[in-house]
């Protein structure tokens, strides 16, 4: 076996044995951790990558000056997905340690002040395309957070919110009428991940326009796909599976039937071949990409086992594939490196809190319930 080979064994095989007894319940303790990654980001402004196009000189500001909601995290979109990571975790976990810090910083960072700024940004020159639509989505994702939750605190977010989100619903409905082709890639303008975020706030608000639009276009661009290609995934900066996203989608977006009967077609041999990604170096901005793989493949796999249904006979596997890969990357997440901790915790709560709502079989082997 030669050196190459070798060490990518000890890559795959040694994680995996440190991940076995992983915890896979989110209780007040790991809720703490994740909170604690999150609080240390939202208000840390650099290093940051901005995503944005400058008109003239005059532009050229900090972070905290555009985007004085969302400056920390890098980059705009981290943080707004670290503040629904902190108002999930509050909501779940009212009596965490870190409850008192969450709810300062959400006061501080959702104030109807900054977020006036945040709208007014969107309005200038050149920002069509600003966070497009990964990032609106996440708003959205935020926004209908925050609606569902009968909470003073979050009545009161919600409200100073309301602008931002309303005006990217709008710019959301907009784009989704004149884009011919859905993006299919592992990273950020991957479509069908966009797409089902902004189809839970399109529920949540009652906005049937953007709701009858979400449907519409995932109909058109994916309810013919066959055979999806498993086999050239992962890429080697992937965050996200295009297929199996895309199969997470179609489980919102079809009644149940025609759901299993599109996933015979679209992955007829799912699972096999879904192994966890190698994360060769947590300090690269991009390989590190592959645990937020692991935690997003996990997150798709319990949607698309919870729309199979108890008595299919895949759900078993596909089940036990979701732990493996949940347990490929959970233990790393604070790895001590910038480049995975200002994003990676929101992938893991999302991802155990949809496994939470899964209703297990009596008897799978291996799984830690």
């Amino acid at each position: 076996m030669n050196l190459f080979r070798m060490s990518l064994l000890v890559l795959m095989v040694v994680p995996a044995i440190l991940a076995q007894e992983t915890d896979l319940t989110l209780n007040d303790a790991m809720a703490d951790r994740f909170a604690s990654m999150a609080l240390k980001c939202v208000r840390q402004e650099f290093p940051n990558r901005p995503d944005h196009v400058l008109n003239k000189l005059e532009e050229v500001k900090a972070p905290r000056l555009m985007h004085p909601a969302f400056y920390g995290c890098y980059d705009w979109h981290s943080s707004v997905h670290g503040h629904w990571m902190l108002i999930k975790l509050l909501r779940e976990h009212p009596g965490m340690a870190r409850a008192a810090d969450i709810r300062a910083v959400l006061d501080e960072n959702l104030s109807p002040d900054r977020i006036a700024t945040e709208v007014a940004y969107l309005h200038q020159n050149n920002r069509k395309s600003f966070e497009r639509t990964y990032g609106w989505a996440w708003l959205l994702k935020l926004e209908a957070e925050l609606l569902t939750w009968e909470d003073t605190g979050a009545q009161r977010w919600s409200m100073a919110l309301k602008p931002l989100a309303d005006e990217l619903a709008t710019q959301f409905q907009a784009f989704l009428l004149k884009q011919t082709y859905p993006i299919r890639n592992g990273i950020h303008p991957n479509t069908a991940f966009s797409l089902e975020l902004a189809l839970e706030y399109a529920q949540v608000s009652k906005n049937t326009r953007l709701e009858d639009l979400i449907r519409d276009r995932a109909r058109t661009w994916f309810l013919q796909d066959r055979n999806g290609p498993l086999s050239w995934e992962p890429g080697g900066e992937d965050f996200l599976s295009p297929c199996l996203e895309e199969a997470a989608l179609m489980a919102r977006v079809l009644p149940h039937t025609a759901f299993r009967r599109w996933f015979d077609k679209f992955l007829p041999e799912a699972p096999k071949g879904i192994v966890p990604a190698v994360v060769s170096d947590r300090t690269d901005s991009r390989i590190v990409h592959l645990d937020g793989l692991n935690l997003s493949r996990a997150r798709a796999l319990h949607s698309i086992s919870k729309a199979l249904g108890p008595s299919d006979p895949r759900r078993s596997a596909l089940l036990q594939s979701a732990d493996f890969h949940a347990r490929a990357s959970l233990p790393h997440l604070a790895s001590g490196s910038y480049e995975g901790e200002h994003w990676l915790a929101t992938f893991a709560v999302r991802m155990l809190a949809e496994r939470q709502s899964i209703t297990w079989p009596d008897k799978t082997p291996t799984m830690q319930r």
